[in-house]
């Protein structure tokens, strides 16, 4: 009898705790990431094209879903990349969902990214371009930082200095 009430009790717990968790994961808001969340999903390394590069997590952003999914991106050292693969892999792009970049459809997947002059790079981690797409410059944005990712108006901006793209989650 002893032994059953404490098997009862002891399934009780476990099934509160196990509530409990599952409340606090999915209380969590969906929007922008802030820095304790990005310690937490941010990879510190990033494999592309043959080799792993250290993630800059001071330079790294991320969206959650309603859903509770994520969408991060971080810039990478390219110092041990050939220059030509350097020039247009700058970050990682991890998506659990699938984005929409300045009208173009990226899949759920891990992809490379880069800015250019004028131009927004997405390519796979053979270093294979999937799309480019034309980004935009913002000529009123006080403090230009290296990467980071602002909500606006339902959408978000990925910006890297005063240079964004526009990016929906579906």
């Amino acid at each position: 009898m002893t032994k059953l009430r404490h098997c009862t009790l002891t399934a009780g717990l476990l099934v509160l705790f196990l509530a409990s968790a599952l409340a606090q994961q999915q209380s969590k808001p969906a929007g922008v990431l802030n820095s304790n969340d990005l310690k937490t999903v941010v990879p510190t390394s990033y494999f592309y094209r043959g080799q792993s590069a250290g993630v800059q997590l001071r330079n790294s952003g991320g969206i959650r879903t309603k859903e509770g999914k994520y969408r991060l991106v971080g810039m990478v050292d390219t110092s041990g990349y050939a220059a030509d693969v350097a020039q247009k892999y700058q970050g990682f792009l991890i998506t659990e969902v699938k984005v929409n970049l300045e009208g173009s459809d990226l899949p759920p997947g891990q992809y490379g990214f880069g800015f250019t002059a004028d131009k927004f790079i997405v390519s796979d981690v053979g270093a294979n371009d999937v799309f480019s797409v034309s980004c935009k410059q913002d000529q009123n944005l006080k403090r230009a930082v290296p990467l980071k990712i602002v909500e606006v108006g339902g959408a978000y901006r990925l910006y890297a200095g005063k240079k964004y793209v526009s990016v929906k989650v579906e």
